[in-house]
């Protein structure tokens, strides 16, 4: 029998020294397909989950970006009763003799995290997280959960009980009150700043704010977008992540895919009747707006500033359905920091598993101690980006 087939399905008694925990079985899953209906289960309204970690963006990420060097292992945890408390969306590596296990969603989830009961979430202890470990060892050597955030919607993460540290990057974060004016999120005289630059776009003729809900206008604006954001790219000499194998098919896939009334991935966009202007794509979940993506034009309506009219068209949107927060994505650009005064608070957890993992996440721990003190020190993250310019 092979390992994979081994793996398939498993179900682990929790330890009996964690007698206190609810956790009775933990249950490991390496087929997406098998692990769909559960998944979805977990995605109704009294569980706490991120919109990143919805199986209609992770599955088709595993499927087609994340499947050269890794595959799923889904970790399900259920109570005596076997009512399913925890779904943990893992993708397994194996190399230089070593089993690494992360979060789906690779580069292109801002936020990474289990997919709990809500009501398990709040009163999850350590021993319950220790019941839920103890089995994975089998499989695993280190977990490296990057990229969680400490909170969501107002609720701990329970992984936060983990030995942590902060993230590599930061991501800023627009809070937002809701019902409240519209100058509690933007100024006025960002506003009218703003508004002055969209004048000369107004003059176009069909220029326009949207939200794509039409298969074809998705289409037809990721088709614009897959060619202009090479270009964008490559002036900024940064590496295109969205030339990578699977990953252009991935985006399609999860912004097609219905969720309520949008996408899975909304995209908004102002354009004209002669070419869009700018594109940003997130995720929402009734409450907080995720960037995921932008780009915008590459003729001379860029001097307008096309991409922070946008914005503000969505920090607008979503302010007025009543959602609470908004942010734009790791790292902290000038133009974030425009509209986003906050910060998530982000950590990075790194969980050996047996003895071989905890050199490990030694040393995954001290990497991202060094590239967190880069991003912190202007000169030094100047002087890596000279360098990675030199030999890239």
């Amino acid at each position: 029998m092979t390992m994979a087939a081994a793996m398939q399905s498993r179900t682990a008694e929790a330890p009996a020294r964690s007698k206190a925990s609810r956790i009775a079985h933990v249950e490991i899953i390496t087929d997406l397909a098998e692990a769909e209906i559960a998944w979805r289960a977990f995605e109704e309204s009294d569980h706490l989950f991120t919109p990143y970690q919805r199986f209609d963006l992770l599955g088709p990420w595993q499927r087609l970006a994340g499947c050269e060097d890794s595959r799923p292992f889904i970790v399900i945890a259920r109570d005596a009763d076997r009512q399913p408390l925890l779904l943990l969306p893992l993708s397994l590596r194996q190399g230089h003799g070593l089993r690494t296990a992360c979060f789906m969603g690779g580069k292109h989830t801002t936020f990474n995290m289990g997919l709990w009961n809500a009501e398990f979430a709040v009163q999850a202890t350590v021993a319950d997280l220790d019941a839920l470990l103890a089995p994975l060892r089998e499989h695993v050597d280190v977990l490296s959960l990057t990229q969680q955030p400490l909170r969501w919607n107002d609720q701990q993460n329970p992984f936060a009980a983990l030995p942590r540290q902060s993230a590599i990057n930061g991501c800023p974060l627009l809070v937002m009150e809701p019902g409240g004016p519209p100058t509690s999120r933007i100024s006025n005289s960002f506003r009218r700043r703003l508004k002055s630059k969209e004048k000369k776009l107004q003059a176009l003729a069909g220029y326009r704010y949207h939200l794509a809900t039409t298969d074809a206008d998705v289409t037809r604006l990721l088709d614009w977008f897959f060619r202009v954001k090479p270009a964008r790219m490559a002036e900024q000499k940064l590496p295109n992540v969205f030339a990578e194998p699977g990953v252009e098919a991935f985006i399609r896939s999860a912004c097609l895919a219905p969720r309520g009334d949008g996408r899975v991935i909304d995209i908004h966009a102002i354009e004209c009747d002669d070419e869009v202007i700018a594109i940003f794509a997130g995720v929402a979940d009734g409450q907080r707006f995720s960037m995921m993506f932008n780009t915008y034009t590459m003729s001379e309506h860029a001097r307008y500033s096309p991409g922070l009219i946008l914005m503000r068209y969505i920090i607008d949107r979503y302010g007025e359905r009543g959602y609470r927060s908004l942010d734009l994505g790791i790292g902290s650009d000038d133009y974030k920091r425009m509209f986003c005064k906050d910060d998530e608070d982000i950590f990075d957890s790194f969980v050996p598993l047996t003895s071989r993992g905890k050199l490990a996440a030694m040393a995954m721990s001290s990497l991202s101690r060094g590239k967190r003190l880069v991003k912190q020190n202007q000169m030094l993250f100047d002087l890596a980006r000279r360098l990675r310019q030199a030999f890239g």
